[in-house]
C-alpha cells in the first residue's frame, strides 16, 4: 500500500505533499519518540500526535516515509518545512492514534491477502 493509498482509505488530510509515494513497509504507533527511534521500521508510518519539528528529525532518523497526525491536532510550519526538507510525507486525521492503527492494520492485512 502507497502513501496516497493509506491517506485515501483513512480520510486523511495530506498536509506535506513533497514525497515519493512508496510502499509503506508497516507501522508503529508511539508519541515517545525515544521509542520510536528504537523501535520503529524503515519504510514505514509513524501513528502520533507529537505534531512538531522533532517528530521529523526522529523519522529521518529511522527512515520513517509517513508521519500520521492523530485527533486533528494543528500542525506548525515548522514541522512542515522540516518534513518537506527531509521529503516525509506529514498527513492528519481527525481519528485517534488506536482507530487509525486498527485501520492501518487492516489495510496490511487484506493487502498481504
Amino acid at each position: 500500500m502507497k502513501i496516497t493509498e493509506a491517506a485515501a482509505t483513512l480520510g486523511a488530510e495530506i498536509c506535506q505533499s513533497e514525497f515519493d509515494d512508496t510502499e509503506l513497509t508497516g507501522a508503529y504507533t508511539s508519541d515517545l519518540l525515544s521509542d520510536v527511534m528504537a523501535h520503529a521500521k524503515d519504510g514505514g508510518a509513524l501513528i502520533t500526535i507529537q505534531a512538531h519539528k522533532n517528530t521529523v528529525a526522529v523519522s529521518s532518523l529511522v527512515n520513517i516515509s509517513v508521519i500520521i497526525i492523530c485527533n486533528s491536532r494543528p500542525l506548525p510550519d515548522d514541522m512542515l518545512e522540516a518534513a518537506k526538507d527531509e521529503g516525509i510525507a506529514v498527513i492528519r486525521t481527525k481519528e485517534n492514534q488506536f482507530t487509525v492503527s486498527g485501520k492501518l492494520w487492516e489495510m496490511f492485512k487484506t493487502a498481504s491477502s
